[in-house]
């Protein structure tokens, strides 16, 4: 068999061109990777059928929404975890779940390599390749973006000779970054943080301004697990997106913060998610309301330590594992029902 290379692909320009142009760096096979973490856009079918059209070999795409949800985003939820006590870690909370696809890719494929499309300045590059070297410290890490300099002028020129099957035109103002926890918009303007985000920045979330009746809620827990919705059994995905709905409805999780990235330099961001800061709200709640006193208070310091480490793109390390023992036993007593009203743009317990 060939060597071969699994590319973290997400259907867009950087990562349909990096399949050809892997293979020309390296002579190495190109197997595509598709996780769904609930970022909606094409189907998977049409973005697997991109990347064969492109020159993969391999197209692996995997439905991840229940595996997110419930492996990551719920422990996520049963920490109140937020990244500088605002962020609830909207993408760093999906790329363990994406580089463990990426590892199960590369054993069933036989590839040595993993590559992914990020650039040399943003916090993903090391998410992704610290745990790679967790899971799997055997192979090795490319990012054609930053180690082939193959900037976007490269890739359209790329493209258009390969007659590759992408629209090249089609760029968005904004880098956006979404999955069903949320939802991570950067660009130009809003570098300058001087400059106040427009409502065509948002997408999950309406204008918390415009009028609306209140909405009423009540959100049934079971050790730390959302279990229903106003008396309906819900899953941890269907709490999620029900709460993205009703709650981005009004406004709710709205988040614009100059952020300290990983990497050593502040970034503004702008994020939303509805859904997450609804359940953060009830849980902390119910989580005051049951925990005993000194559980509580040392609580405080193991969110910040389990945000940051999951920030950092440490999931898989032996400190988060041991924090997420002791949020385990914070958790055994935080059963029962809290009710949230959500209306201009707050989730308050009512």
């Amino acid at each position: 068999m060939s060597q071969r290379v699994v590319l973290a692909y997400s259907g867009g320009l950087d990562t349909s061109v990096a399949i050809g142009w892997i293979a020309q760096e390296t002579g190495k096979e190109v197997v595509a990777v598709a996780v769904d973490v609930g970022q909606g856009g094409e189907d998977l079918d049409v973005i697997r059928q991109r990347a064969l059209d492109c020159g993969a070999v391999e197209a692996y795409v995997a439905d991840a929404r229940e595996e997110f949800a419930d492996e990551y985003c719920l422990p996520a939820l049963r920490t109140d975890a937020l990244y500088m006590g605002i962020y609830p870690l909207v993408s760093a909370l999906s790329r363990p779940v994406i580089v463990k696809h990426l590892v199960a890719a590369a054993r069933l494929h036989g590839a040595d390599t993993v590559a992914h499309g990020c650039t040399g300045k943003g916090n993903d590059q090391v998410r992704f390749e610290v745990g790679i070297g967790a899971l799997a410290p055997d192979l090795t890490c490319i990012a054609p973006v930053r180690d082939y300099a193959m900037t976007r002028d490269k890739a359209i020129e790329f493209a258009e000779r390969e007659n590759l099957p992408i629209d090249v035109n089609k760029k968005s103002p904004y880098s956006i970054d979404q999955n069903v926890w949320g939802r991570a918009v950067e660009t130009g303007f809003l570098e300058d943080i001087w400059n106040g985000p427009i409502e065509d920045v948002y997408s999950y979330t309406q204008n918390p301004a415009d009028p609306k009746p209140a909405d009423e809620v009540v959100i049934t827990f079971d050790k730390g697990v959302p279990v229903a919705l106003d008396g309906k059994p819900v899953t941890m995905l269907e709490a999620i997106e029900q709460l993205n709905e009703r709650a981005g409805a009004h406004g709710v999780g709205r988040i614009d913060i100059v952020e300290d990235r990983l990497v050593g330099i502040k970034s503004r961001e702008v994020y939303e998610a509805p859904g997450a800061m609804a359940l953060i709200a009830a849980h902390s709640e119910l989580v005051n309301v049951t925990v005993e006193r000194d559980m509580a208070r040392f609580a405080g310091g193991v969110r910040q330590r389990w945000a940051e480490l999951v920030y950092d793109g440490l999931w898989f390390s032996p400190l988060k594992r041991a924090l997420d023992g002791y949020i385990d036993d914070l958790n055994e007593p935080v059963s029962g029902e809290i009710r949230l009203v959500l209306q201009g743009g707050r989730a308050v317990v009512s």
